[in-house]
């Protein structure tokens, strides 16, 4: 991805079309907002705004539709889409349908692209739509924020009586800019990034480890909420004891 984009977008994904399957899939929990342009089999193409995932979804493998994601950077969903980005969590809706003029031209843009234009594309479209974004106070502060509460290789995230402390603002001024920017509170932001990096560590370490690397007071509080966001306990998940499926409606894979 062009270091041009790094201030609007953190990362770009492709999913080719695939026909039906057998095997279940999960949307796992997601602090982040995208934009996906997708096509489905019979050609049809739309370009949604997917709001985060605050618990994880289990669907039956019977997607047929390609998708281009494109992982928003906290604090330029706000201006590109022009809604709070809590008004998004949960939520899958046609990008033209949002408020904001660059929203529109984005997906008007967007629509009738093949996959390898796309990032050239953006390169010349974002900059001009929210030239601001990388240089505001409020977006300098939500970044330190999510920096601050994110685990970050043997780092565990900070509490976040501690990252407000540290900005110089209060724990609701904290959580208004994650609310707005992020679309979920501080608290749970850190639980969402907390078991994604669960998710990613378990088959490295005993769990207890896990625990401890991830911040959490110990194995038991890495279970309630691993359980809360996944909709089961460690084990289960990892030994494949999963939810019920339902059937994958809008939106790309998570």
């Amino acid at each position: 991805m062009p270091e041009a984009l790094r201030p609007w977008i953190t990362g770009v994904r492709t999913s080719p079309r695939a026909g039906p399957a057998e095997d279940a899939f999960v949307r796992l929990p997601d602090a982040s907002t995208k934009v996906v342009l997708r096509v489905t089999a019979d050609g049809h193409r739309d370009v949604l705004a997917l709001g985060p995932r605050v618990r994880a979804s289990y669907h039956d493998g019977n997607a047929t539709a390609s998708c281009v994601e494109l992982r928003l950077a906290p604090g330029a969903a706000r201006p590109l889409l022009g809604v709070p980005v809590a008004d998004l969590v949960g939520r899958a809706v046609p990008l033209d349908a949002l408020p904001g003029s660059a929203a529109r031209r984005l997906a008007s843009g967007l629509r009738w692209l093949d996959t390898d234009e796309v990032v050239p594309y953006l390169s010349e479209t974002l900059p001009e739509l929210l030239p601001a974004t990388a240089e505001s106070s409020r977006t300098a502060l939500l970044l330190a924020g999510v920096e601050a509460l994110s685990v970050r290789g043997d780092r565990a995230p900070a509490q976040v009586r501690d990252v407000a402390h540290e900005l110089a603002v209060s724990e609701r001024q904290l959580r208004n800019l994650f609310t707005d920017g992020v679309g979920v509170s501080p608290k749970h932001y850190t639980r969402i990034d907390r078991v994604r990096t669960v998710l990613t560590r378990a088959s490295t370490a005993p769990w207890s480890e896990v625990a401890a690397g991830t911040g959490y007071y110990d194995q038991s509080h890495m279970t309630s909420d691993f359980r809360a966001l996944m909709g089961v306990p460690p084990r289960s998940y990892f030994t494949g004891r999963l939810p019920a499926t339902t059937p994958c409606r809008a939106g790309a894979r998570g």
